[in-house]
């Protein structure tokens, strides 16, 4: 075997050192060759060529310029939240915001995040905190007009339309606020790193750079984060990880309710929803917006029950309004507003085998909720079969009914969580009877409530003759 020359070995030790390596835009996992799919997040199409493989070095100790201290003497009053003046986002919040805390706002097109934060704006600069207010989307005289119509007009609020991180970094040492909001993060870029506004390395620059400002400056910041067509926040994954807080901003664009959902909160809990109203005016907050989902009328109507759902540990009164029609062909139709077409196929299916009411499999069967809420959590089972029993027997429910529960395949009823929360806001709103799964704990004074232990138990507050001709119905078109 032939000795190994020295240049022989130099030159391999050159072209190990010079072979390129991998890295995923998304989470930053590393590999030494090119992948599809990073095996770490799952995302395909994210793994790019970033140069030559990093040589293995040994950091050596630096010079300390703050010694450490006990975790008692540290002044906790530097992180005390102030309020933002909108109670609602408050809430989320968990009572404001901390100075030097970055939090990121992410929604779709058109559904309120810049009418929320330029009130937000308006609101810190009438308490006398200078506030900046950077736009990359729109110009100034367009955010002005905004303004002028949600009476957002202060002198302390500075506006600023750029799209260059450096002039936007220029004019935070201009102003020297204490609220930045940057709408939105994906259309400032930096000239000194390559690629398009919004792509990968961009975002990622422009929210480091904003977040060291922030925490030297001890300055709030909220940031506006576009969406994709997943409704994911665009950009890489790293970003939500960068920030303190992160909300998302929900909302049917064809109604007024708007939720902001905390995703992410170091300081404060991520089970709090903060309600808004959006209308001509601006958008406000909902203190008690069980009213938005609810139809007011005089007399009970077949088809309809309510419930109480919870929204983070907020309880909710929701309308459920089903309607069956007798259909032709050969596969009825199945449509579903507000709720997960899979669980009303499985209050159907539960309906016809335990509840014995086999009209429902030939007709067209249409559910919705009212006022555009959302009900996914499996608390609102009951009200669901309840209303579909109701609409295809024709009788209304009792009046002043809620229900509240869970049902399984098996037709039980089982528990559910903030069953006594639940029960107060029903009873805070007038109404008396409550169908719940059996030991809901306490009960309202005044509140009468029949504990169910499955859909036998439950469709019995239907009147007794309408379900004997809607099963006798059933049984003739069989």
């Amino acid at each position: 075997m032939p000795p190994v020359t020295v240049c022989a070995m130099a030159a391999r030790t050159k072209s190990t050192k010079d072979r390129p390596s991998y890295r995923c835009t998304e989470c930053g996992w590393q590999t030494a060759k090119w992948l599809g799919r990073c095996p770490e997040c799952h995302a395909w199409g994210t793994v790019e060529e970033y140069g030559s493989a990093p040589a293995v070095r040994t950091t050596a100790p630096g010079r300390v310029t703050t010694s450490a201290v006990p975790i008692g003497q540290v002044d906790g009053r530097q992180a005390t939240a102030r309020s933002t003046g909108v109670p609602e986002l408050d809430r989320v919040l968990g009572g404001g915001l901390v100075p030097g805390a970055v939090v990121l706002v992410a929604g779709e097109p058109g559904v309120g995040k810049s009418t929320l934060l330029l009130d937000v704006a308006a609101k810190s600069a009438s308490s006398e905190h200078r506030t900046l207010y950077v736009t990359g989307e729109e110009s100034a005289s367009q955010v002005r007009l905004r303004a002028d119509r949600i009476h957002a007009i202060h002198d302390h609020l500075y506006l600023a339309a750029e799209t260059d991180l450096s002039t936007v970094l220029g004019h935070i040492e201009a102003v020297q606020p204490s609220l930045l909001i940057l709408d939105s993060v994906q259309t400032v870029a930096s000239p000194e790193i390559d690629g398009a506004p919004g792509g990968m390395a961009q975002v990622r620059e422009v929210a480091g750079a904003l977040i060291r400002a922030s925490k030297e400056r001890g300055m709030s910041t909220l940031l506006v984060g576009h969406v994709t067509k997943d409704g994911n926040i665009a950009g890489p994954r790293l970003l939500e990880h960068l920030v303190d807080v992160v909300l998302n901003f929900e909302g049917d664009r064809h109604a007024r309710l708007r939720l902001v959902r905390g995703v992410k909160n170091r300081y404060g809990t991520t089970d709090e929803v903060g309600c808004f109203e959006l209308h001509d005016e601006g958008i406000t907050g909902l203190a008690d917006p069980s009213g938005l989902f609810l139809t007011r009328r005089a007399e009970p109507v077949p088809g309809t029950c309510l419930t109480v759902t919870l929204e983070g540990r907020r309880p909710l009164v929701a309308e459920v309004q089903a309607l069956t029609v007798d259909t032709q062909i050969p596969t009825p139709r199945r449509t579903t507003s507000g709720l997960e077409t899979s669980r009303v196929s499985m209050m159907l299916a539960v309906l016809e085998q335990r509840g014995r009411i086999k009209a429902l499999g030939k007709q067209d069967i249409y559910s919705a909720t009212v006022g555009g809420v959302r009900l996914s959590e499996p608390a609102a089972d009951l009200a669901v079969a309840l209303a579909l029993a109701s609409a295809a027997s024709d009788t209304p429910l009792p009046k002043n009914l809620v229900a509240i529960g869970e049902v399984g395949l098996a037709g039980e009823v089982r528990r559910v969580t903030g069953v006594q929360r639940r029960l107060a806001e029903a009873h805070r709103l007038g109404f008396t009877h409550a169908l719940v799964p059996t030991d809901p704990g306490k009960i309202p004074e005044g509140m009468k409530v029949l504990e169910v232990a499955d859909m036998s138990d439950a469709l019995r507050v239907l009147p007794r003759s309408r379900r004997r001709e809607a099963r006798q119905e059933g049984e003739d078109r069989r």
